[in-house]
């Protein structure tokens, strides 16, 4: 079954060429050029990914991202950001308000398809999970409870909100307390991209789950010059 993916973007060159090349890796694309009609689109149609450029004629992407994370319809979407804007604190921005991913015009079409396809897929393995697809036990990490088969995580017995990505990281992390992940290993086994591609993204996501995990994100140490890892329990 063909998947669904919205761009907002309002560069028609540039829509039709992720269009064209959306279209041949196998999803249904449908393309709108303002950020109100991308916020009524994603409610009406539910797609799996939202492809999402900044600057966009009447509401940026930063407020699109944050009103689909705000919407209970459109929360557990993912949304890739697009854009012109290649400042560093433009992606953390981007990052903060709920974006799973953000790539710099200009682009590559490749990396960009390949990076839709990474994000289609972990939503889809993250509704497998939720329907009880998954009947791996729980991976405990101190005070944290990780749990596959329900797709939460709990602090001393009480649930934390965690977004995919988040949820991910730290369950890899999680499944082999004092290993070492290099960010190019993070990459490959928490956003399925392999590569000559940026690792900020890593250090983004690692920043905002430790945002999510409180007083436990002492349990996700950085190993400097190498990566991260999760502590071991003493």
């Amino acid at each position: 079954m063909r998947k669904r993916v919205l761009l907002v973007e309002d560069e028609p060159d540039v829509a039709r060429l992720l269009a064209y090349h959306l279209d041949a890796a196998g999803f249904d694309v449908t393309w709108v050029e303002r950020g109100l009609e991308g916020l009524a689109r994603a409610r009406a149609e539910a797609p799996v990914v939202v492809v999402l450029d900044v600057m966009l004629p009447d509401l940026d992407g930063f407020e699109v991202c944050k009103r689909l994370r705000e919407q209970p319809a459109t929360a557990g979407t993912g949304i890739l950001m697009l854009t012109a804007r290649a400042d560093p604190d433009d992606r953390i921005t981007g990052l903060e308000v709920g974006a799973d991913d953000y790539v710099a015009k200009p682009f590559v079409v490749r990396e960009v398809i390949l990076r839709v396809t990474a994000l289609a897929n972990r939503i889809a393995e993250r509704t497998v999970a939720a329907s009880g697809g998954v009947g791996t036990a729980p991976i405990r990490l101190g005070p944290l409870v990780i749990d596959a088969g329900e797709h939460t995580v709990t602090l001393d017995g009480a649930p934390l909100a965690l977004r995919p990505l988040e949820w991910k990281l730290l369950a890899t992390l999680a499944a082999t307390p004092g290993r070492v992940f290099s960010r190019e290993d993070l990459l490959a086994e928490v956003w399925d991209i392999r590569g000559n591609v940026s690792t900020r993204t890593v250090d983004v996501h690692v920043r905002r789950l430790r945002i999510s995990l409180g007083p436990a994100a002492d349990w996700v140490e950085t190993v400097h010059g190498f990566g991260y890892r999760a502590r071991k329990d003493e």
